[in-house]
C-alpha cells in the first residue's frame, strides 16, 4: 500500500518536528555564543542508509550534503551500531564542512537491533585546538599547521556513557574546556532528543511504515523537483568568478562553475571540475561543502515550495574532481574555512548562471562574508581573569542578493545561511566580552542597484574596553565584489581599517590575526548584495522609499535609477524625462 497525501504530509510535519525539538534543545542549553544566541548549528534525520530525511531550520551549507557522507562512513567504520552510541565527527575529509563543526551521531536501532535511521547535530564551536585562536585558519598551509581536533567517526558514548578518553583528550586541547564540555553537552543532548522522538513516532505508526513514508517522501520530491527544473530555461551556461587575494594565494582563487539545465529530462547538472587545485590556505572546500553550495545555487532558483532531502537531491548531479579547491580534497590540505569564502563564490556563480538563462530566474550574487565585523575574538577578561574564545555576529553583515521578485534581505547573512543564523545582541555581547561598539549602521549607496536591488552594505564598529583584544577574520568581496544579475549592478566592496587611539584610520588587509589595544577600534564596511534587473526599471515609489529611509541617496537616485526625488517627493515630470533619456540611450 502507498501512503495518501494526507498521511505523507503529517509524518513529514512530525519529522519536522523532531528536528525542531533537536535545535529547540540545543539552542537553549549550549554554552556558546555561536551556538546559543547566533544559532550557528544544524539538526537533521537520515534514514538507516544514510538518506536525508528531514532538516528543519537548519543551515543549508551543513546539511544540503555532509550528513549523508558522514552517516555512511559512520556505519562502514562501526558495522556494530547499537542504541546508546554516540559518535563525535568532524572530519574534512570524510563528509564534514569543517573541523569548527563538531557533529555527533546517534544511531536509532529497534528493540531487534536494525538500525533504522540517525539523527544528526552539527554545531559550529568556539575553538577547536587550532594553532591560533580561531576556528578559521585563513593561512593555514595544511591540517598540521592548521591545528584542529580531527575526529572521523569516534564513538563518543557507550550504552549512553561517555568515552572518557575522548572527553579528556578536548579538554586537554580546547581553549575553553569547560566551555566546550558544556556545548558537548548540549549537542548529545539534543541528539538523544532527537533518537527518543523518532523511536515514539515510529511507536505510533511502525517501524516498516516509517521506513516506507521515507521512500515515498522521496519519490514525491524528486517529482516536485523535477516539475520546477521543467519551468526553467534550457541551456549551458559557464561563468567565471574569483575569491580576493588573500594568504597563500596572493593572486586570488579563480573559481568556475558550468551549469546545464534540461527542462525536458527535469535535470541540473553543475560541473565544477575545471578549476585549481588545492591551495597553499584555509580556503579550500571539502566535499560536502563543495556540492552542498552548488546545491544552495540550484535549490535558490527554485520555488521554496520544492523540499530538500534525498529525493529531491536526485534530480542535481553536481560533479567533483579530487584535490581541488571546489573539490574533494586530499589529507593533509587545509578546509578550515569551507564553509564560507570560496563556497559563496560558488553559490553566487550557479544563481547568477541561472540568471543568465532568462528573465524571470536565478538570483544576482549575495554580498561576501567573514568581514571583522563576524571575527573570532579572544583575550583574557580582566573582570575576571578567564581566558575567553567566541565568535561574534553583528548585524553589520547584510549581503541580501536581488531577485526576480525581492529586494535583497538585510538579515540574509551569506549564501552558506541563507538567513537562517540570528544576529547577536550588542548589549548582551558587551555583557559577555570585555568589548564596547560603538557604532553600526546601513552604509548608504551601497546596494547593487536593479529593478530589485541588493541589500546595502553595512558598518560596525568596537574594540576592546580595559584589556587587549585579539581578532581573527577573512574578509572576501573588497576587490571582487557580489555581482549582479540581468541588467543589475554589483554592490559595494568590502573594507576594514584600524581607527588608532588618535582617531586614524589605518587600512587592514582581508585576513588576519589583529590584536586591538584599548582606545583603538577596527571599523568594519561589509559587502553590498548584487541587484537584479535593469535599475531604471525600478518602481519609482520604491526608490522614492529607499531615499526617505536613507539607503540611497537624491543624487544616486537620478543618477543610477533615473528617478528625481525632490524634498522627499518624486518629481514625476523629471523622472519621465531621466528614464525616455535612459531608453534612448542618451543615459
Amino acid at each position: 500500500m502507498t501512503l495518501d497525501g494526507l498521511q505523507l504530509a503529517v509524518l513529514s510535519s512530525r519529522m519536522e518536528q523532531v528536528v525542531r525539538a533537536m535545535a529547540n534543545t540545543l539552542a537553549r542549553t549550549a554554552r556558546s555564543g555561536v551556538i546559543n544566541t547566533a544559532r550557528d548549528f544544524s539538526c537533521c534525520v537520515l534514514t538507516g542508509d544514510a538518506e536525508l530525511v528531514a532538516t528543519a531550520e537548519s543551515l543549508p551549507v551543513h546539511v544540503m550534503r555532509g550528513p549523508d557522507i558522514m552517516a555512511a562512513y559512520t556505519a562502514r567504520m562501526h558495522p556494530d551500531l547499537r542504541r546508546g552510541d554516540a559518535y563525535l565527527h568532524n572530519s574534512p575529509y570524510h563528509g564534514n564542512s569543517h573541523a569548527a563543526d563538531h557533529c555527533i551521531l546517534v544511531p536509532v536501532v529497534d528493540p531487534d537491533g536494525t538500525h533504522r535511521f540517525t539523527v544528526l547535530v552539527k554545531a559550529h564551536q568556539a575553538d577547536c585546538g587550532n594553532g591560533t585562536p580561531t576556528t578559521y585558519s585563513t593561512s593555514a598551509a595544511d591540517v598540521y599547521e592548521e591545528g584542529a581536533l580531527i575526529f572521523p567517526a569516534v564513538r563518543v558514548q557507550r550504552d549512553f556513557t561517555d568515552v572518557d578518553d575522548v572527553i579528556r583528550m578536548c579538554r586537554m586541547r580546547i581553549r575553553v574546556p569547560d566551555q566546550w564540555w558544556g556545548d558537548y553537552l548540549a549537542m548529545v543532548g539534543a541528539a538523544r532528543i532527537g533518537e527518543r522522538e523518532v523511536e515514539r513516532l515510529a511507536a505510533d505508526v511502525g517501524w516498516d511504515a516509517l521506513e516506507q513514508y521515507a521512500g515515498e517522501w522521496f519519490d514525491f520530491s524528486e517529482q516536485r523537483v523535477a516539475e520546477a527544473i521543467a519551468e526553467l530555461p534550457a541551456g549551458r551556461v559557464t561563468l567565471d568568478g574569483a575569491h580576493d587575494p588573500f594568504p597563500g594565494v596572493p593572486g586570488g582563487v579563480p573559481v568556475s562553475v558550468t551549469v546545464d539545465v534540461d527542462p525536458v529530462g527535469g535535470r541540473v547538472v553543475v560541473d565544477l571540475r575545471d578549476n585549481p587545485d588545492c591551495q597553499p590556505c584555509g580556503l579550500n572546500l571539502t566535499e560536502s561543502t563543495s556540492a552542498s553550495s552548488a546545491l544552495v545555487g540550484v535549490f535558490n532558483s527554485l520555488p521554496a515550495s520544492v523540499p530538500a532531502n534525498a529525493g529531491s537531491l536526485r534530480r542535481v548531479e553536481v560533479l567533483l574532481r579530487e584535490n581541488c579547491v571546489v573539490g574533494i580534497p586530499r589529507h593533509p590540505a587545509s578546509c578550515s574555512v569551507a564553509t564560507t569564502n570560496v563556497a559563496d563564490r560558488v553559490t553566487n556563480l550557479v544563481q547568477r548562471a541561472i540568471a543568465e538563462l532568462g528573465p524571470g530566474v536565478g538570483m544576482a550574487e549575495a554580498g561576501l562574508v567573514q568581514p571583522p565585523a563576524w571575527a573570532v575574538i579572544s583575550g583574557a577578561d580582566p573582570r575576571t581573569g578567564v581566558p575567553f574564545v567566541n565568535q561574534i555576529l553583528f548585524p553589520g553583515v547584510t549581503g541580501g542578493p536581488g531577485t526576480p521578485w525581492t529586494d535583497g534581505w538585510l538579515t540574509f547573512g551569506h549564501a552558506g545561511n541563507a538567513g537562517m543564523m540570528l544576529r547577536d545582541s550588542v548589549e548582551i555581547d558587551e555583557i559577555h566580552h570585555p568589548i564596547r561598539v560603538t557604532q553600526q549602521r546601513i552604509l548608504p549607496d551601497t546596494e547593487g542597484a536593479g529593478e530589485f536591488r541588493g541589500a546595502p552594505g553595512a558598518l560596525v564598529e568596537y574594540g576592546p574596553t580595559t584589556a587587549p583584544l585579539t581578532l581573527s577574520y577573512g574578509s572576501d568581496g573588497a576587490v571582487h565584489p557580489a555581482r549582479g544579475a540581468g541588467g543589475g549592478t554589483a554592490g559595494a566592496p568590502a573594507r576594514q581599517q584600524l581607527r588608532r587611539v588618535d582617531g586614524s584610520l589605518v587600512d587592514l588587509p582581508p585576513s588576519g590575526l589583529v590584536q586591538l589595544l584599548p582606545g583603538e577600534t577596527v571599523v568594519s564596511e561589509s559587502c553590498g548584495g548584487g541587484g537584479y534587473g535593469a535599475p531604471h526599471r525600478r518602481d519609482p515609489a520604491t526608490v522614492a522609499h529607499d531615499v526617505a529611509e536613507g539607503w540611497i541617496t537624491p543624487a544616486r537616485a537620478r543618477e543610477v535609477y533615473a528617478v528625481a526625488v525632490v524634498a522627499g517627493r518624486i518629481d514625476e515630470a523629471e523622472t519621465d524625462r531621466l528614464r525616455d533619456d535612459v531608453q534612448r540611450g542618451d543615459r
